[in-house]
């Protein structure tokens, strides 16, 4: 996971916030098929794997942050599912230096804007740079409830 008050934001991807436009859920379909990519080593997203995550999308469960250059092409980005304050990140890519970091950023901007919970289900080094953490199951177990009984950001208010 990623303490939403725990997030590393080096000097150089700092900078690289300012080189990108970002926007959430304009391009879900974008986003899946660019961590789809069936270059990408180990790639494990199959066409019925996008397919029922759109479906979630649709229904607003599966949200994406899409990171794009200055010219509005698509250079990066992350998905995952919103349950109350729970994001738990599926996967991310990246054509562009940092772009998928600078999706990153932004999810935790949004997340403290209401979430409680950012799973990001696998300890990386790149995921370690930027704070991840391991927490046990039963410190998992704990927070889980917690996170999914409050409104979350990704959550449409009626009214």
């Amino acid at each position: 996971m990623i303490p939403l008050n725990g997030l590393v934001i080096s000097r150089s991807l700092r900078q690289s916030t300012r080189r990108y436009l970002v926007s959430v859920d304009e391009d879900f379909d974008g986003v899946i098929r660019g961590c789809a990519e069936a270059d990408r080593p180990n790639g494990w997203i199959t066409d019925e794997f996008v397919a029922v995550y759109t479906e979630l999308h649709r229904l607003g469960w599966a949200h994406s942050v899409e990171v794009w250059d200055t010219d509005w092409n698509l250079v990066g980005g992350l998905y995952g599912v919103a349950i109350g304050g729970l994001f738990a990140g599926e996967s991310m890519f990246h054509v562009s230096r940092d772009a998928s970091k600078v999706a990153l950023v932004h999810l935790v901007v949004i997340m403290n804007q209401g979430g409680t919970l950012l799973d990001v289900q696998w300890q990386t080094p790149h995921l370690e740079s930027m704070g991840a953490v391991v927490i046990g199951r039963d410190e998992y177990l704990r927070r889980l409830p917690q996170a999914l009984a409050v409104p979350g950001p990704f959550e449409i208010s009626e009214g």
